[in-house]
């Protein structure tokens, strides 16, 4: 009984360090060849795509089991886009946090449930959220379909979450400076619609409007909780 027990608790454990630790670990075997997008962000591939790591000091992503098998992997000039947003930002407000959604599979192509993330080039990010005035991380885990459940209001509020509309404005700042560094432009930003004014209401975000376009009309799903990006490659 007490062996039974024993190999029991040693392969719950192994289980839990695989799914924590396992998304890291295979980064160390990524190549360092270059990744190449192929095609567009809703008929695309990605070949040598890279996954982004599962936490740093103010992100982590929305999965670990989805980093594990292979649901956050993006072209490596968007890795380094992404990295160096989240660099910045811990420097400019360290008491931010944040949460990246999916982004696609290493190898590109068909991303159930999402229409695009075919090529590399598509990330989300789920809503950075207050809760007592505190920033706080969005709450994903499977009853909530990690994060991509949960519903706000059309003034951002989902019970004692807010979201923090300011946050975003500095992210999508970060992420047009870094990408500059790596030769990656914000192709589209898709936000829900009744949302998008209190973004541009912020002091940082008025100016969004003429950095970044902006879907006009609601997409198939109504993305409160998350914000899109489409990013380019511009060289």
């Amino acid at each position: 009984m007490r062996k039974a027990l024993l190999v029991l608790l040693v392969m719950a454990f192994t289980l839990f360090g695989s799914v924590h630790a396992g998304n890291d670990l295979l980064i160390l075997f990524e190549s360092n060849a270059a990744s190449e997008s192929i095609g567009t962000t809703n008929n695309g591939r990605l070949v040598n795509g890279k996954r982004l790591p599962s936490s740093g000091p103010n992100f982590r992503t929305y999965s670990r089991l989805g980093s594990l098998i292979g649901r956050t992997a993006v072209h490596d000039r968007v890795r380094d886009t992404v990295l160096g947003a989240y660099r910045q930002l811990a420097e400019e407000h360290p008491e931010l946090v944040f949460v990246y959604g999916e982004t696609g599979w290493p190898w590109g192509g068909r991303f159930r449930p999402h229409r695009t993330h075919q090529n590399g080039l598509s990330v989300d990010f789920m809503v950075p959220v207050r809760k007592d005035a505190r920033s706080v991380p969005l709450p994903t885990h499977p009853f909530n379909k990690w994060g991509y459940a949960i519903s706000f209001d059309r003034e951002g509020r989902s019970g004692e979450l807010q979201i923090d509309f300011e946050a975003i404005a500095a992210h999508l700042h970060a992420l047009i400076a870094a990408g500059r560094e790596h030769g990656v432009g914000i192709e589209l930003v898709v936000f829900a619609p009744d949302l998008q004014q209190h973004l541009f209401d912020t002091e940082s975000g008025a100016e969004l409007r003429d950095k970044i376009r902006f879907n006009v009309n609601p997409s198939w799903v109504r993305h409160d909780d998350h914000y899109h990006v489409d990013f380019r490659l511009e060289r």
